[in-house]
C-alpha cells in the first residue's frame, strides 16, 4: 500500500469503521502532481470526536508511517488532518481541527505530547483544496461529507494564519518561502497550484531584491540545490514582509501583529 493508503487504513483502525465518513487526499498529489520534497497530505472527515487515547495511538501509527522531513525518498513526510464532520458541514468559521499530525512537530510528539482539538482557519484552503481535488481514498466524495468554503472566510483565514507562519521563518524557511508564494498566488487569481508553480508566477512580480529567495526555496523544494540559506539568510525578513504587505494590499485585510511583523 501507499503511505495515503496506510494512513487512511490507520484512521480507520484507530477510530473505527463506524466513525469514519471520508478519508481525501489534497496537496500536490491533487494540484500537479508530487514533487521531490512533496508531503502526503491526507483529510479524514469523522462522525463523532476523538479521544486522547486515540489521538495518542494516531500520533504512534504515523511516527512509523511518516518520512523525515530533512530529505527527500521514497518514504515522505505525511500530514493528517482529521475534522469532526459537525464541526465543518453547515460550515462555520473559525473552523475546528480535532487532530493534526505534521512531521515538523515530530519532536513534540516523541516527547509524548498528543495534539488537542482547536479552532484552525487554515482548514479553509485545505478543505477547499480536497473540493477541488476530490480524490477519496475512502467513503463518498468530499462534497457529500464537506460544506465549501466562502470566499471570504478562505481569504480571512490565509491572511490570518501568516503571523504563525512567519513565526517559522528561520526554523521552516524553505516552506515558509513556498507558502507565502502560493498565499500570494491563490488570493489573486482564485486558483490553486503547487508550490514550485506558484513561485514560477510570483517571480515576475517580486521586485528583483525579493526574487533569490523564492527561487532558492523553489530549487531545494525540486531537489535542485540544497536546502541552506547562510547566503540569503539577511534576505528572508524582507522578502517575507513585502509579501504579507503585498496581501494585505490585494484582500484590504490585515494579518493580526500587523504587516510582516512574524511572532505567533
Amino acid at each position: 500500500m501507499t503511505q495515503a493508503e496506510d494512513t487512511a487504513q490507520l484512521v480507520h483502525t484507530v477510530l473505527g469503521e463506524d466513525a469514519v465518513a471520508g478519508v481525501y487526499r489534497h496537496g500536490s498529489a491533487v494540484l500537479g502532481g508530487t514533487r521531490p520534497r512533496s508531503d502526503v497530505d491526507v483529510l479524514a472527515v469523522t462522525r463523532r470526536r476523538t479521544t486522547p487515547d486515540e489521538r495518542r495511538a494516531l500520533v504512534d501509527g504515523l511516527l512509523r508511517i511518516s518520512g523525515p522531513s530533512d530529505r527527500p525518498g521514497p518514504v515522505r513526510p505525511v500530514e493528517l488532518t482529521v475534522v469532526v464532520q459537525d464541526d465543518v458541514r453547515p460550515w462555520r468559521y473559525p473552523p475546528r481541527c480535532e487532530f493534526q499530525y505534521g512531521e515538523w512537530l515530530r519532536p513534540e510528539y516523541e516527547r509524548g505530547v498528543v495534539p488537542a482539538p482547536s479552532p484552525s482557519p487554515d482548514l479553509a484552503p485545505l478543505i477547499t483544496m480536497v473540493l477541488l481535488g476530490n480524490t477519496p481514498l475512502a467513503g463518498p466524495p468530499p462534497h457529500h461529507t464537506l460544506a465549501p468554503v466562502p470566499p471570504h472566510d478562505l481569504r480571512r483565514a490565509m491572511v490570518t494564519g501568516i503571523p504563525e507562519l512567519l513565526a517559522d521563518l528561520e526554523e521552516d524557511t524553505r516552506n515558509v518561502v513556498l507558502t507565502l508564494a502560493r498565499i500570494w498566488h491563490t488570493l489573486a487569481t482564485g486558483t490553486f497550484t503547487t508550490k514550485d508553480a506558484a513561485v514560477d508566477w510570483a517571480l515576475p512580480r517580486l521586485p528583483p531584491r525579493h526574487r533569490p529567495v523564492p527561487a532558492r526555496a523553489r530549487a531545494v523544494y525540486l531537489d535542485q540545490h540544497p536546502d541552506h540559506w547562510t547566503d540569503l539568510h539577511p534576505r528572508l525578513r524582507p522578502y517575507a514582509t513585502h509579501l504579507t504587505r503585498t496581501i494585505t494590499r490585494l484582500t484590504g485585510i490585515d494579518a493580526p501583529g500587523g504587516s510582516g511583523s512574524g511572532g505567533r
